[in-house]
């Protein structure tokens, strides 16, 4: 315990000393996160030289928490949830020297933007089952196929992308990771408009894009495991944010519960309680979920915590609707936009009942996802596999 707090003090010493040295209201916003990067101020969790200091990750909410309280510029976050949350520890995982300067410090400093090129229009949440097609050129990879429910393909400069090196072995074993320029020629990006109006997703066309070797993340033939490191993070990044009590949609609820006192019966009471404390046991159990992350590597329990946020997400809005009555039936906004991020608590509840029918589709299915949980959170039997010569445990190594 009192090296635990000799470290905590000689953090909060470090971003004292730095924000003496870069005054966030006089600085360019830029340069300051730059030199916040540089400083190991970044994520303290990554190792020196690659924007931490090799600290546990539990410490990162108390640097977080100083340098918002000192006003410190934002690094363009809720933009760029899969550069941050998936991309950045699949690099540091697997990613050679060269890669990680590289592509680190601009991720971090949302100067680049990324997205993911994983589901196609024939292999959604069944990732194994990908037909984009790379091929070895020299020192080139050319990558031919389709992609599908982009989120922020049209603002991203680059992705991270799975495709099919191996038609030639079972399906799992002939796929490889790339780190994809979506400014490269052959990158095509059209929108896909929601129910809701606007397009947030997009489908990604790529037509002979020439992805140079040294972008290849990971050993060829191996992307299953590559992929898997990534889809446990975003899998944590959608289910497992640290929340305040009555935060996100149980919020909007209850305020709406207590602003329309007209519209309350006891069997609408009723599900907003069991609503409620449904909402504060999942934001308790991702408080877990996330110390257990401050000790090592995200699990399949990241699975369970995004079933419970689509659930409880898709409930929530549609209880809201009940409780507005007539109200909720008005839409204020049907315009197409391409929007940065979604604002689930920032629109109107027609919106939200809408877009939360994607969650339980996002990030994996639910249906995909009960299967995880069941096979390595319950240990139940498994379901029986394809690719029947190729050992299910060697392919998650």
């Amino acid at each position: 315990m009192a090296d635990e707090t000799a470290v905590r003090e000689d953090l909060r010493s470090r971003v004292a000393a730095f924000l003496a040295d870069h005054d966030p209201a006089g600085t360019d916003p830029l340069e300051f996160l730059r030199a916040r990067y540089d400083a190991g101020l970044a994520w303290v969790s990554f190792p020196e030289g690659h924007g931490g200091l090799g600290l546990p990750q539990a410490l990162q909410a108390d640097v977080d928490r100083l340098f918002q309280e000192a006003g410190a510029p934002d690094n363009r976050r809720r933009a760029n949830t899969i550069g941050l949350g998936m991309a950045a520890p699949t690099i540091l995982a697997y990613g050679t020297e060269e890669q990680k300067r590289r592509f680190l410090r601009p991720l971090w400093t949302g100067e680049e933007i990324w997205c993911q090129l994983f589901s196609e229009p024939g292999a959604g949440s069944d990732l194994a089952n990908v037909g984009t097609r790379a091929v070895r050129d020299g020192d080139d990879w050319v990558v031919n196929g389709q992609k599908v429910w982009t989120s922020g393909a049209h603002g991203a400069r680059f992705a991270i992308l799975v495709a099919r090196t191996d038609p030639g072995v079972p399906k799992h074993a002939g796929l490889t990771y790339f780190l994809c320029d979506m400014t490269d020629p052959g990158v095509e990006v059209r929108p896909l408009r929601q129910i809701t109006g606007e397009a947030e997703f997009n489908e990604v066309f790529l037509t002979d894009v020439r992805i140079p070797d040294a972008h290849r993340l990971g050993a060829e033939g191996l992307g299953w495991r590559v992929a898997n490191a990534t889809l446990n993070n975003e899998r944590v990044a959608i289910g497992g944010r640290a929340a305040a009590r009555e935060s996100g949609m149980v919020g909007v609820v209850a305020d709406t519960w207590r602003s329309h006192p007209e519209r309350r019966t006891p069997e609408l009471h009723d599900r907003l309680l069991r609503l409620w404390g449904g909402s504060e046991v999942a934001r308790l159990t991702g408080l877990r979920l996330r110390q257990k992350l401050a000790q090592g590597q995200p699990g399949p329990e990241g699975a369970a915590m995004k079933l419970s946020f689509a659930r409880l997400n898709q409930q929530l809005s549609g209880l809201e609707l009940e409780l507005l009555g007539e109200d909720g039936l008005r839409y204020s906004d049907w315009t197409m936009v391409r929007p940065e991020q979604v604002d689930m608590t920032g629109r109107d509840a027609g919106y939200r009942y809408l877009r939360a029918k994607g969650n339980s589709i996002e990030g994996g299915t639910s249906e995909i996802l009960r299967n995880i949980v069941a096979e390595r959170v319950l240990g139940l039997p498994p379901e029986p596999r394809v690719d029947k010569d190729v050992p299910w445990k060697e392919l998650e190594k």
